[in-house]
């Protein structure tokens, strides 16, 4: 059925809602696998690691009031790199005052066997361990992402996502929904969350109370995504349209499927 070039799922061909499911499914897993590396970065900054919490948020963005960057990732994302007997011994070097002869003797080897297969120098965008005064630049006070990492992960995420949300609401238009506001609000809503979380980044390295921002953006964008994906899914295979269908202020007949 058509009128004023609305489609729904049942006047379209097989072929084109198995590509649409397909790209669901995937686009759908795709999704998982990037809230499971949102939580693997950010859980156990605050020293939880079973759970994420504002508190994660706020230590990654602005930074920690207590700890170093080592330790904050010690603490989070590379906590399963290292048993936790020797992450108990870097922890005691820097309590210490991180004495080069304490890291000669005691943390050097660990730092040789378990952090340089990445850490040597062949990555430019994470830091440089090969030598003590490398090692001491992490030691510092952890002040969160730095401007240069933000604008480089937010150029990726705005291309990005942006890219996933038109192809997930390309397919979302096809669905039948009243009142008509909503289906836009349900549109619209994850383009203007990408916005809002980017922007907390920023503003939340100055401020951290703007967390709150990242999470509830995040939370949207989620709702959003999962109600197109369901109710895209669900209209294309089991829904059965009412006798009658307004769409933009007209009448719509039922019209029986089309495959090919």
């Amino acid at each position: 059925m058509s009128n004023r070039g609305f489609f729904h799922f049942s006047a379209l061909p097989m072929s084109t809602r198995m590509v649409y499911t397909m790209t669901l499914l995937v686009l759908g897993t795709g999704y998982l696998f990037a809230m499971l590396q949102v939580f693997f970065s950010h859980a156990g900054l605050d020293g939880n690691d079973k759970n994420i919490s504002a508190q994660d948020i706020r230590i990654a963005y602005h930074g920690s009031e207590s700890d170093t960057r080592l330790v904050a990732a010690l603490k989070g994302p590379m906590a399963g790199m290292l048993p936790e007997s020797e992450r108990a011994v870097i922890f005691k070097w820097v309590d210490s005052g991180a004495k080069q002869e304490v890291f000669e003797s005691d943390v050097k080897p660990i730092v040789q066997e378990r952090c340089l297969a990445c850490h040597d120098g062949s990555n430019p965008h994470i830091p440089l361990l090969t030598s003590f005064d490398e090692v001491s630049k992490v030691v510092a006070r952890d002040t969160g992402a730095t401007i240069p990492t933000l604008v480089r992960v937010s150029h990726i995420h705005l291309f990005g996502i942006t890219f996933i949300f038109f192809i997930v609401s390309s397919i979302f238009t096809h669905a039948y929904m009243r009142p008509l506001w909503l289906k836009c609000v349900i549109i619209v809503l994850p383009f203007l969350t990408i916005l809002t979380d980017i922007f907390s980044w920023y503003l939340t390295k100055w401020i951290p109370g703007f967390a709150w921002f990242i999470i509830a953006s995040g939370a949207l964008m989620g709702i959003s995504f999962t109600a197109q994906w369901v109710i895209s899914m669900w209209q294309m295979w089991f829904y059965t349209l009412p006798p009658d269908i307004e769409e933009c202020g007209g009448v719509l007949p039922v019209l029986g499927r089309k495959s090919n």
